[in-house]
């Protein structure tokens, strides 16, 4: 059963070792439950209200990036990370979750998606600090998992490094990604970084310049762009990078970090340039320094939802 919490009158849903108990029950012994449970799932517009979304992303342990403020296995334990998902999607504002199969199938057996936008990950193959990184395979949803799932959005990974011939591979499967995603009229969202090899590790560079270059190529690719949606970082001079593309733009929520003041300030910014939908964040929210997990997620809701902020319609 689902515990609840009283915060500012509003239902906080925590899970217990009863509703891991059923989670594990119904993987072992009725896994054709998870058909029909994603396929009753009640399901929203994509954009209402305010024409803003909010979405808690969870998808890093797929590509082994388990680490949190020098804790490298943070997010090992599953049903701390459920728990607090569980949380995470019960407070006002949030708008849905990103994940990989395993997440979002657990999240479904419990009963937590009903209303809630779900974007599926697809490629997780480039496990970090793997020699084979930068060729970033589509290892978790593909497209034609998504419709039979009936979730909401897709979303890549676009690592493009000038300088390692594993990325071609990378930027090709982008591309019939968003191809495929657009004859499913399935939208799409690209994570696109310039990265290099430094000191036998993976670096995106955040320069301002290489983030617009990151987005010429993201948009360019498929044969279409109908469908296409970009992920970005929240660099310096925003108001540059968002002036590169008229695709509509989720901000990335980035690494968890000590301080979250500056976080939270760097995003509120950023959230007023045309173009930014909104806000797809998930270390730095489900796991904040100080543990509160629900002040965190209100806080970034705020910043996404406040009512000055709506998109304007003709």
């Amino acid at each position: 059963m689902l515990r609840s919490e009283s915060r500012a009158a509003v239902e906080t849903r925590r899970l217990d070792e009863a509703d891991f108990a059923e989670l594990r029950r119904k993987r072992a012994e009725e896994p054709g439950c998870l058909r029909s449970i994603l396929a009753s799932r009640q399901r929203r517009p994509l954009i209402r209200d305010d024409g803003r979304l909010f979405i808690v992303a969870a998808d890093h342990p797929a590509r082994g990036a388990l680490g949190i403020r020098g804790d490298e296995l943070a997010m090992a334990d599953r049903y701390d990370l459920l728990d607090r998902l569980a949380t995470a999607l019960s407070r006002p504002g949030v708008d849905g979750v990103l994940g990989t199969p395993d997440i979002i199938d657990d999240l479904a057996l419990l009963g937590l998606l009903d209303d809630k936008i779900v974007v599926g990950s697809m490629n997780r193959g480039g496990l970090r600090h793997a020699v084979f990184e930068m060729d970033d395979r589509f290892t978790a949803y593909d497209v034609a998992g998504i419709v039979r799932d009936r979730l909401d959005f897709a979303k890549t990974l676009l690592r493009i490094n000038l300088g390692d011939a594993g990325s071609v591979a990378t930027i090709e499967a982008n591309a019939r990604a968003v191809d495929d995603a657009a004859a499913a009229q399935v939208p799409i969202m690209l994570e696109p970084f310039i990265s290099d090899w430094v000191n036998g590790r993976v670096v995106n560079d955040l320069s301002t310049d290489a983030v617009i270059r990151s987005i010429a190529i993201a948009g360019g690719l498929g044969t279409t762009s109908v469908y296409t949606w970009l992920k970005l970082p929240v660099v310096p001079d925003m108001e540059r990078v968002m002036a590169t593309t008229t695709l509509p733009t989720l901000l990335l929520g980035g690494e968890a970090r000590a301080g979250e003041d500056e976080v939270f300030e760097l995003w509120e910014g950023a959230l007023r340039l045309p173009g930014v939908r909104g806000l797809v964040a998930g270390r730095s929210l489900i796991y904040p320094s100080d543990g509160d997990v629900a002040s965190a997620v209100d806080r970034a809701a705020a910043l996404v939802h406040a009512p000055g902020r709506a998109i304007l319609r003709p």
